[in-house]
């Protein structure tokens, strides 16, 4: 892809832009940037490009900047159905994402993994899975590290693993992963998706470029997924149950059964049925397991050993933010969900816990159905705390099945939850929604939540 001389406009400066411009600039393009926000929010990114030389233009985006442009890259976090990105299509520009940029210099193969819930937790099993058998592999993408960054530095590896985002999805064009992974699909981002369907298509659109000689990792107790990919033309897989003669992963209690007799370019020795040992796994809930499925039939087919996914296993501890456990405070524990963004997440969570629950949800709503929680909110939970500015609209789907009560803040939240709680109580944090009403992201809300914790923790000791 020749780039040297060329005029691109980058739309978009987080992390993900900030390296697709330092990225464009090295290869000779005269680089322009455009953001909506103020200097002030976008911090010392301003600083680095002007000392590179780079153009910006915050505020409002200036038409003519796409009309003139020879190609524009798009960030995830900009829609790629604005005026002036319509405009610029309407014009034979080419729009593209920087997944799909990044793909075009990356020769090694590329594991895609997507879903609505679970990616970054099967994205990080399955890099650790690699590298336990040997593979030395990169592992980023919307996990917090670009492609982009893994093309600019230079280095090589056997393969790359990538999590990838509906959003980055809708910008792919030759994106080409060997072995593409869906965990599942359910409603969000219907903020930005006109409905469902729409969204549903996006995420299928990770197997639009391949082969015979790849392969599709498919979630096959959702119809949904079962129905949109009947056509893709790669060997499917399936987890965590498999129908007459389908090859994949069957969840069987405290193990896995390995059904991989007729796949292309699996590793000389393997056995027509193997198992893998879950007994010892710390990560909590069903939905876990179904991502050790998934890691698992991925990495095999990427040449892992069993031995390596089996120490992967023994040693993966989760990551923050998803059902992390932050204290036991009085026999009661406090959980931090703060990446359950989404109705589905919330139901995950709640089935992870036998004991009554104390849930704190709320932040920005992303259309979310929060009426679909009634049944496991009357079977899990005693008392709903809500916050933000889905408060409302949550107490009004959910308030009249438990006690409810509105925090003004995350730590009005946790010491509503700590005063009302009993012993061998559940206080779990589990959003259901964005952040971004009160914070940057998920993960400061987290952090937030077990700041306050912790706090209460102290006084308790104390």
């Amino acid at each position: 892809m020749r780039l040297k001389d060329k005029n691109i406009l980058v739309v978009g400066l987080g992390r993900t832009g900030l390296a697709t411009a330092r990225f464009l600039h090295q290869q000779g393009a005269r680089v322009l940037v455009s953001d909506t926000a103020d200097e002030n929010k976008i911090g010392d990114s301003v600083r680095v490009l002007r000392e590179m030389g780079i153009t910006l233009e915050l505020g409002p985006h200036h038409i003519t900047s796409f009309q003139n442009a020879d190609g524009i890259v798009v960030s995830p976090g900009v829609p790629h159905t604005i005026g002036p990105i319509l405009e610029a299509k309407s014009r034979d520009i080419p729009v593209m994402g920087e997944v799909e940029l990044a793909s075009r210099f990356i020769r090694e193969p590329i594991i895609a993994v997507t879903g609505t819930n679970g990616k970054t937790t099967t994205t990080e099993l399955l890099g650790q899975m690699l590298k336990n058998s040997g593979i030395r592999a990169f592992v980023g993408g919307n996990i917090g590290n670009p492609l982009i960054e893994y093309v600019e530095s230079g280095q090589k590896r056997q393969i790359v693993v990538a999590e990838i985002s509906s959003f980055q999805l809708d910008t792919i064009d030759s994106f080409h992963p060997h072995i593409s992974v869906l965990l599942n699909i359910t409603a969000d981002h219907l903020d930005r998706y006109p409905d469902f369907e729409a969204y549903a298509d996006s995420k299928i659109r990770v197997f639009s470029n391949q082969q015979p000689d790849d392969i599709a990792v498919l979630n096959g107790s959702d119809p949904l997924i079962r129905a949109k990919t009947e056509s893709i033309k790669s060997q499917r897989l399936f987890f965590p149950s498999l129908e007459a003669n389908e090859q994949g992963a069957i969840l069987n209690g405290k193990r896995i059964i390995l059904k991989l007799n007729n796949l292309k370019g699996i590793q000389s020795g393997f056995r027509i049925q193997q198992y893998l040992d879950i007994s010892k796994i710390r990560l909590p809930g069903r939905h876990n397991y179904e991502n050790v499925c998934a890691a698992g039939l991925a990495a095999l087919a990427a040449g892992a050993t069993l031995e390596g996914i089996q120490e992967t296993l023994a040693r993966f501890r989760g990551l923050p933010h998803r059902l992390e456990h932050v204290a036991t405070i009085n026999s009661v524990q406090y959980y931090n969900d703060s990446k359950a963004t989404n109705v589905d997440g919330v139901l995950r969570a709640l089935d992870c816990f036998a004991k009554p629950v104390l849930l704190l949800m709320g932040g920005r709503d992303k259309g979310g159905n929060f009426s679909m929680l009634a049944d496991r909110i009357r079977e899990h939970a005693r008392e709903l705390i809500v916050m933000g500015e889905a408060a409302e609209p949550i107490r009004s789907a959910l308030g009249r099945l438990l006690p409810t009560k509105v925090a003004v803040s995350m730590e009005d939240a946790v010491t509503t939850a700590f005063r009302d709680a009993e012993p061998d109580d559940v206080v779990l944090l589990s959003p259901g929604c964005a952040s971004f009403d009160w914070y940057n992201s998920y993960a400061e809300r987290g952090d937030d939540f077990r700041s306050a914790v912790k706090k209460l923790k102290k006084r308790a000791v104390n």
